[in-house]
């Protein structure tokens, strides 16, 4: 049985380190005296994806590890893809929100997700992902332009299909 992206999104935090091989790491770099004396840094991979994120910023292993947790629930949104099949209230969301979202607001990464799979199922065209999605080619196109990684994803996904990449 294949397990999909909103499963491992929708899990706790607790639930989903379950899931990863935490290692623990001296970071190095600035920082101070402390910085090289304490295995502060966290890296988590995600043992059914494969995925792999980092935080050392902080010098609390603590907030490394949420920070980390936080990075991984993005990437999952960013690098796998599940079937596009939006259903009314999808839509609805999507146009109420016009796709304006902070990528501060919870409901922006989900919609990333949403997004880049639309564009995955139309073979990388923007505009008929914006059609399925019920916005305008230049809302969509705007929205993926709001996060550097967001918008590098949407060139891989064009890519793959041989399409030219989005010119921000």
């Amino acid at each position: 049985m294949e397990v999909r992206r909103s499963v491992w999104t929708a899990l706790s935090d607790r639930r989903l380190l379950e899931q990863c091989d935490v290692d623990t790491y001296r970071a190095s770099g600035p920082g101070g005296q402390k910085r090289n004396k304490t295995s502060s840094a966290v890296r988590l991979r995600h043992g059914p994806t494969g995925l792999i994120v980092i935080a050392e910023e902080s010098r609390s292993q603590h907030e490394n590890r949420a920070r980390a947790l936080r990075r991984l629930r993005r990437r999952l949104f960013l690098k796998l893809r599940e079937p596009f099949v939006p259903n009314g209230e999808t839509l609805q969301a999507v146009a109420t929100h016009r796709l304006k979202l902070s990528s501060k607001d919870e409901r922006f990464w989900p919609m990333v997700g949403l997004a880049l799979d639309a564009l995955f199922v139309h073979d990388g065209r923007v505009s008929e992902a914006a059609a399925a999605l019920g916005v305008t080619t230049g809302c969509l196109v705007d929205f993926l332009n709001t996060d550097e990684a967001v918008w590098q994803q949407a060139n891989e996904i064009r890519q793959q299909f041989g399409q030219k990449s989005l010119k921000a």
